[in-house]
């Protein structure tokens, strides 16, 4: 596959104004797997799926464009590598604006529906309170997403065509993998915004390259991490962890190391390969996507083996 700029640019936007509902509910997840699974990693993207129904957008008070703030573009093709590297990668088709498939199942806020909420609904999320629950209210910037109320069975529908088809593949991906290594590492792919926003705790300061969210050392042994940050700063990356960004649902949710399950969280920068106002690559995106197979192929060298020893089998 030509992945230099040029191609890029021209196939990773979004998937076309004409996109249906019923084409993403019938799709909505993407799975790379290698011809043989060889080492007990699981790639996850929450975040850049690009298929935009043309009934949201007409739904929404902003244009296409000012829809994809929300969108972490171009990371599913970041971590490509791994498949090679005899990974599985597991992307969401569906936008984060459209649903985000790194929350709870049911973060809802009350104020975007026409009616009220089932009591299993958690209305009162710190996610929820800033916008951005299972169907977000805002976009990055808070700006907000909808003309008119919802009603719930359209969120309900979101979430059983989309939420569960993403989190069932998940759950598979990885017990498979804990019962054929013995451990399942999940290193869930996210990118950030190049300077806090203003809602962020870090608003208008410079982030760094690369930040490593492990859930402040309980999503995962704390060995990985290490390594981890290890490598990317041998490569050059200025690395943070847990700030701004410690892991969202996926990497509480699926961080069980006792039980052989470690999740980490990365975040990169996206001044480091794409132009953050236009939503577009930039030449840098070739030398990440390099870097990230070659990160992938260190991490994976390392001596996992131990992280078997704790494993006891988990129930999703």
């Amino acid at each position: 596959m030509d992945l230099s700029p040029e191609t890029i640019s021209a196939t990773s936007g979004t998937e076309g104004r004409d996109a249906t509902e019923a084409g993403l509910f019938e799709r909505p997840i993407i799975v790379e797997r290698p011809a043989s699974q060889r080492i007990p990693f699981v790639f996850t993207s929450p975040h850049s799926g690009r298929c935009y129904p043309a009934s949201f957008v007409d739904a929404s008070n902003l244009d296409a464009l000012t829809l994809r703030r929300s969108e972490d573009s171009f990371v599913d093709e970041l971590f490509a590598g791994a498949v090679e590297l005899g990974a599985p990668l597991l992307h969401a088709r569906f936008p984060r604006a459209y649903l985000d498939a790194n929350r709870e199942p049911y973060e809802l806020d009350p104020s975007m529906f026409a009616e009220p909420l089932p009591p299993h609904v958690n209305t009162r999320s710190l996610r929820v309170a800033g916008g951005l629950g299972t169907i977000a209210r805002v976009v990055s910037d808070t700006t907000e997403i909808y003309r008119e109320p919802l009603s719930y069975a359209v969120a309900e529908e979101r979430i059983r065509r989309l939420y569960m088809p993403f989190h069932d593949t998940l759950k598979h991906l990885l017990e498979d993998t804990l019962k054929s290594f013995g451990c399942a590492i999940l290193i869930d792919c996210h990118s950030m915004p190049s300077v806090g926003g203003p809602t962020d705790d870090d608003s208008g300061a410079d982030r760094p390259d690369i930040v490593l969210g492990d859930r402040y050392g309980t999503s995962c042994a704390g060995a990985i991490t290490a390594e981890a940050e290890r490598i990317l700063r041998r490569q050059g990356y200025s690395v943070a962890r847990n700030n701004p960004y410690a892991g969202g649902f996926n990497t509480e949710h699926y961080g069980r190391p006792r039980s052989g399950l470690h999740a980490l969280q990365i975040e990169i920068n996206r001044a480091l390969y794409m132009d953050e106002a236009r939503l577009e690559p930039m030449p840098g995106f070739v030398e990440v996507r390099k870097d990230m197979t070659a990160f992938i192929d260190e991490l994976s060298a390392w001596d996992w083996s131990a992280l078997a020893l704790g494993a006891r089998g988990a129930a999703f």
